[in-house]
């Protein structure tokens, strides 16, 4: 009796490891670009893009002539006069490099937000067909270095069940 039990404590384990495990791979950004919702998104990115490029463009504009001018005229200004545009031009070369600095955080965050719902909503897709399909691990084809002959590609069954 005690050799069967000892038998079945060494057994057992190899029994669970002996289960087939099934492991898929999906592509998430192309099932993310499938997304309907993800024409609004780049519409809202590049109309954001589009207003900081063109606040960009009026202060360059304004930089450029106000250092041409400075240029033409620099010999004939008094020093104090000099001094006072040339910190003028700093000033507005500052300013520039803060909008592209906000710009850019901005952009960052309203592509985080925009984002979030449509990688939650591809989640929750995986997750449903793997649970559905008893895949024991879904992971990205773009982190996987190597995808073997028995991993299975569930990107077509995520799209079903997305509605793509």
């Amino acid at each position: 009796m005690k050799k069967l039990i000892i038998l079945l404590m060494v057994l057992l384990p190899l029994g669970v490891v002996a289960q087939e495990m099934k492991i898929a791979h999906v592509n998430f950004n192309s099932l993310l670009s499938a997304l309907p919702e993800m024409a609004n998104f780049e519409k809202s990115m590049a109309d954001l893009r589009e207003m900081y490029d063109k606040e960009l463009k009026v202060m360059q504009d304004e930089h450029t002539k106000k250092y041409e001018d400075f240029v033409r005229q620099q010999d004939e200004l008094t020093e104090n006069i000099r001094l006072r545009r040339m910190q003028e031009i700093q000033d507005l070369q500052e300013r520039m490099e803060n909008v592209v600095n906000v710009a850019t955080q901005d952009l960052q965050q309203k592509q985080q937000e925009l984002l979030q719902p449509m990688q939650e909503k591809v989640s929750k897709a995986i997750q449903q067909v793997a649970e559905e399909n008893k895949y024991s691990y879904v992971g990205d084809t773009q982190m996987f270095y190597y995808v073997g002959n028995n991993a299975i590609d569930a990107t077509e069954q995520v799209r079903r069940k997305l509605g793509l």
